[in-house]
C-alpha cells in the first residue's frame, strides 16, 4: 500500500467569512500526482491554497505526513523548520516588488525606461531564493534556467517579462527552493504554442526528480506524468479516479448559451452620437528599444474603424509593448510616428483622451486594483479610466455596471471585493470595465485566461454579439485558436519584434 504523504479527513476550512470546505477528504501518496479540475468557483485554488496552509481548518485535520518522514531523516536543529518551507505554491499573479522591498510596481512601469531599472534582473531574483537545504540540491540554478528556458532572460528585469515569461520565472523559483510538494494553480494559462508543448517534458521532468505534483488545470491540459484526477463541484470533491480512467469528453460543460439581444443593445445605446475616424491606429516605422535590446522593429500598421483584428506571436514576440503605444502607457509612442483617432503622438492630446475612447484589459491589470475596491466600483471606475473608483459613486453609472455584470453571469459578486472572489471572476469583471463606457477600440489581451469552457463560449458569443450590433474596432489577443471569436477576420503576427503577418 502507498505511504500517504498528506491527508485530509473530515475538514471544515474557512477563509475570512465564509466557509470553503465542509467534511473535505483528500490524500495524496508517494509516487501520485494529481490533477484537479472544475468549473470556476468550484473550489480548485482554495483547494491549493488548504494544501499549502493558507487558510484556517476548524474542523476535522490535515496530517503533513511528508514532514515527519523529512524530520526523521534531516533532523530540525534550529527548531524553525515548518511544513510550509517544505511546499512551493505557483499562483497565477505574481507578487514582486521593487528593488527596496518597500512597494509593489505599478501597471505601466515597465514601460518607462527609468522605473523600470528599479527592479531585479532575473538572474538577481532567482539568486535570492533560498532553499530549505544548501547542499546537495537537484534544481541549481543551471538545470532549473535551462528547463525553463531563461538563459536568454537572465540580465532582463523582472517588470519587463512578458505574461508566460513570468509564468516561468515563477515556476523556476519555486523549483530551486527544492520543495517536497508543488502546487501549481493554472499554469499554463498565459504560455504561447511552444512552451505548452514543452511543458509536458518540464512536469516529466518535475516528477521524476522525486517531487509530488498538484495542479488545478483544464481537463483538456493534463500532463502525461500526471496519474491521478480530482473533480470538484461546489465546495467539494465529487470523484477521484485514475487519469487513465478520466475522459475530458464527459466533462464537457453545457454550452447553451441565451445573449438577452435587446438588453446588449440598449447597454451599447447605438442611438448615441460617435465621433467618425479615419484611422484607429496608424503606424509607420515604428521602432522601440531598451538598452540594447530591440523590442519591435520596423512595425506599419493600420486599423480602420470596424477592423476586428487578432494580434498573435509567441511570449516576448513584443505584444505587449506594441499594445502599450496604442493605449498610452508607453511613452516612447512619442519618439514615433504613430496617429490614434486621427491624432498624431505628441501633437497635444493627453493620455486620458486616448484612454476615453478604449477599453483594455490584460492578464495582469486586476493585480493593480486598490485592495479595497468592490467589484462593481471597479466596473464602475472604467467610466474614469482609473484604476479603481476614488470618487464618490454614482448611482446610474452603478447601475449600469450591474447590468453589464447580469450580461457577464457575475451580479453575485457585485458587492464582494474584487481580491475575495475566483480568479475567472476578477478577469470578467475587468472585461465589464472595459465594456461600460461603450468605447471605439476594445482591446482585449488574452480575456479568456483563467475562465472555464462555459465562460469562454459565453464571452465569446457576447464579443461577436456586440461586434454585431456596433462598428466597436476590435483588438485581440490570444495563444488559443479556438478562444478568438468568429467575428475577428484580419491578424497582425509577431515573432521577435518583427511582423511575419499582416492580412
Amino acid at each position: 500500500m502507498d505511504l500517504p504523504l498528506i491527508s485530509i479527513n473530515k475538514a471544515t476550512v474557512r477563509f475570512l467569512n465564509n466557509t470553503l470546505f465542509t467534511g473535505l477528504s483528500f490524500a495524496v501518496s508517494k509516487g501520485k500526482s494529481w490533477a484537479l479540475v472544475g468549473k470556476s468557483g468550484s473550489g480548485k485554488s482554495a483547494l491549493l491554497h488548504t494544501i499549502a496552509g493558507r487558510f484556517n481548518v476548524t474542523g476535522g485535520e490535515i496530517v503533513y505526513h511528508f514532514f515527519d518522514d523529512f524530520i526523521k531523516h534531516t533532523g530540525n536543529a534550529d527548531g524553525h523548520l515548518t511544513y510550509h518551507k517544505l511546499i512551493a505554491l505557483v499562483e497565477p499573479k505574481h507578487h514582486f516588488k521593487n528593488l527596496s522591498n518597500t512597494s509593489d510596481f505599478y501597471y505601466q512601469q515597465r514601460y518607462n525606461s527609468s522605473d523600470s531599472e528599479d527592479a531585479l534582473t532575473v538572474e538577481q531574483y532567482l539568486h535570492s531564493i533560498t532553499p530549505v537545504f544548501q547542499q546537495n540540491n537537484y534544481w541549481n540554478f543551471e538545470k532549473t534556467t535551462g528547463l525553463l528556458k531563461l538563459d536568454e532572460l537572465l540580465s532582463k528585469q523582472i517588470i519587463k517579462l512578458s505574461n508566460g515569461e513570468t509564468k516561468r520565472l515563477m515556476l523556476a523559483a519555486a523549483l530551486l527552493k527544492s520543495p517536497v510538494l508543488l502546487l501549481l494553480d493554472s499554469p499554463l494559462t498565459g504560455l504561447d504554442v511552444q512552451t505548452r508543448k514543452d511543458f509536458n517534458f518540464i512536469i516529466d521532468e518535475i516528477i521524476k526528480s522525486g517531487i509530488t505534483v498538484i495542479m488545478a488545470t483544464s481537463p483538456y491540459e493534463i500532463p502525461d506524468a500526471i496519474t491521478d484526477v480530482a473533480i470538484l463541484q461546489d465546495g467539494a470533491i465529487i470523484k477521484s479516479l485514475t487519469k487513465d480512467e478520466f475522459k475530458p469528453a464527459l466533462f464537457m460543460q453545457d454550452d447553451t448559451d441565451v445573449i438577452d439581444n435587446e438588453e446588449l443593445k440598449a447597454l451599447l445605446n447605438p442611438e448615441t452620437a460617435k465621433t467618425t475616424y479615419e484611422h484607429i491606429v496608424k503606424m509607420n516605422n515604428v521602432f522601440i528599444k531598451y538598452g540594447d535590446k530591440v523590442i519591435l522593429n520596423q512595425i506599419n500598421w493600420q486599423i480602420i474603424p470596424g477592423e476586428r483584428w487578432a494580434l498573435l506571436g509567441p511570449n516576448g514576440s513584443g505584444k505587449s509593448t506594441l499594445l502599450s503605444l496604442i493605449n498610452a502607457d508607453n511613452p516612447q509612442a512619442y519618439a514615433n510616428d504613430i496617429v490614434l483617432f486621427d491624432k498624431k503622438r505628441g501633437t497635444g492630446e493627453s493620455i486620458w483622451d486616448i484612454k476615453s475612447k478604449i477599453g483594455f484589459v490584460s492578464p495582469e491589470l486586476h493585480q493593480y486594483f486598490p485592495t479595497d475596491n468592490s467589484c462593481l466600483q471597479v466596473i464602475e471606475s472604467g467610466y474614469y479610466d482609473t484604476l479603481g473608483l476614488f470618487r464618490p459613486s454614482q448611482k446610474v453609472k452603478a447601475d449600469t455596471a450591474l447590468r453589464w455584470m447580469k450580461a457577464l453571469e457575475i451580479d453575485k459578486y457585485a458587492r464582494v471585493l474584487l481580491k475575495n472572489i475566483p480568479a475567472s471572476a476578477q478577469r470578467l469583471c475587468l472585461l465589464a470595465r472595459a465594456l461600460i463606457k461603450n468605447p471605439d477600440l476594445l482591446i482585449f489581451d488574452e480575456p479568456c485566461q483563467g475562465l472555464d469552457e462555459h465562460q469562454q463560449h459565453h464571452f465569446k458569443t457576447l464579443v461577436d454579439t456586440i461586434c454585431r450590433l456596433s462598428n466597436v474596432t476590435l483588438i485581440y489577443v490570444s495563444h488559443y485558436q479556438h478562444e478568438i471569436p468568429e467575428s475577428v477576420t484580419k491578424v497582425l503576427r509577431l515573432d521577435k519584434g518583427l511582423i511575419i503577418k499582416n492580412e
